[in-house]
């Protein structure tokens, strides 16, 4: 094989594996138990990927698994969404953790929402224990 179409193999693999890396999210916490537990990753399509729509978050349903910006936690959240609502005119969710005995402390705007959880059938595309390295290397 020539140098340069090695160098373009290489460079097409470490391409594809950026995309793919971009499209999982870490589970931190066990808020979500016995959906997925805390070090398992989610495989996650965007609202918005270098300006592609993926999902819109003006669509998603009762039951969807999400992850948002949520003004409570510092970091995005992954919950479901139980409920809708208007207030004034605009959408909103209610988000809860199905390890929470509670809802979120506030309503979710669609603009809020980054990530939808890909589902296979009725369940998350889950890669169980593997986020445990990135826990580990951020020290969460």
């Amino acid at each position: 094989m020539s140098t340069k179409r090695e160098i373009a193999v290489y460079a097409l693999i470490i391409i594809v594996g950026l995309l793919i890396a971009q499209h999982m999210n870490v589970v931190v916490s066990g808020s979500m138990e016995p959906v997925f537990f805390r070090g398992d990753i989610v495989v996650v399509e965007k609202a918005d990927f270098l300006g592609f729509h993926e999902f819109d978050p003006n669509n998603a349903e009762v039951g969807d698994i999400v992850v948002y910006n949520a003004k409570w936690f510092p970091n995005p959240v992954i919950h479901r969404i139980i409920n809708e609502t208007y207030v004034n005119g605009s959408k909103y969710y209610v988000i809860k953790g199905d390890n929470n005995n509670v809802p979120d402390p506030y309503l979710v705007s669609p603009s809020q929402i980054t990530e939808r959880v890909v589902t296979i059938g009725e369940q998350p595309f889950i890669i169980p224990k593997i986020g445990y390295i990135t826990i580990w290397l951020k020290g969460l």
